[in-house]
C-alpha cells in the first residue's frame, strides 16, 4: 500500500475511525514487522485525530515496555498492575479514564496528560501489548473510541 492516509476533514469521529480502520487494516496487511506497523499504527491514529499522544506498550517478562509512539517522550517501563497501562494488562480490558488525576495510582509520564483510554491485545489468550492514547483535555475519549479502537486492537492481534 502506498504511504498515504485519506482522512475526510468534516467528518464526525466515528466517520473518521470508519475511514481508517480498512486504511489501517491494508496498511499492515503483508507487513509482518510488528515494530514498523506499530509505528505506522501509531502515527495514523495521532495524524487522524490530533492526540496527544499515542503509543504502544509490549509485554516483555514483567513489566511493559515503550513500544513505537507518536508524541512527547514517555515512560519507558510500567509493572504489572500499576498506572493504567498496568491495570489494563492485569484486568485484560479496556479502561477509559475521563480524568487520570482522579485515576488511582495514575503515572504521570505527562503533566500534559488529563484522559486517557488504554486498550489490550492478546496473543495465546494473554495480554501482550497495550495502546496507550492521551489527551490534554478532559473526558476526552468514550465508548464510541472503546468500540473502533477496540476493532483496531482485533486488526493488531492478527500480526502479533
Amino acid at each position: 500500500m502506498a504511504e498515504s492516509l485519506y482522512i475526510p476533514e468534516a467528518a464526525t469521529k466515528a466517520e473518521k475511525y470508519e475511514v481508517i480502520l480498512p486504511q489501517i487494516e491494508a496498511l499492515v496487511g503483508g507487513e509482518e514487522d510488528i515494530t514498523a506497523n506499530l509505528a505506522n499504527i501509531s502515527a495514523v491514529l495521532r495524524e487522524s485525530f490530533g492526540f496527544f499522544w499515542v503509543g504502544f506498550y509490549l509485554v516483555k517478562g514483567e513489566q511493559l515496555v515503550l513500544g513505537p509512539f507518536q508524541g512527547p517522550i514517555a515512560c519507558t517501563r510500567i509493572n504489572f498492575g500499576k498506572g493504567v497501562c498496568g491495570a489494563v494488562w492485569k484486568e485484560g480490558k479496556t479502561q477509559l479514564v475521563p480524568d487520570v488525576e482522579a485515576f488511582p495510582g495514575h503515572i504521570a509520564c505527562s503533566s500534559a496528560s488529563k484522559s486517557e483510554i488504554v486498550l489490550p491485545a492478546f496473543k495465546n489468550e494473554k495480554v501482550a501489548l497495550v495502546l496507550d492514547i492521551d489527551s490534554d483535555k478532559l473526558n476526552d475519549f468514550d465508548e464510541e473510541d472503546a468500540q473502533h479502537l477496540e476493532k483496531l486492537m482485533r486488526i493488531i492481534e492478527n500480526f502479533l
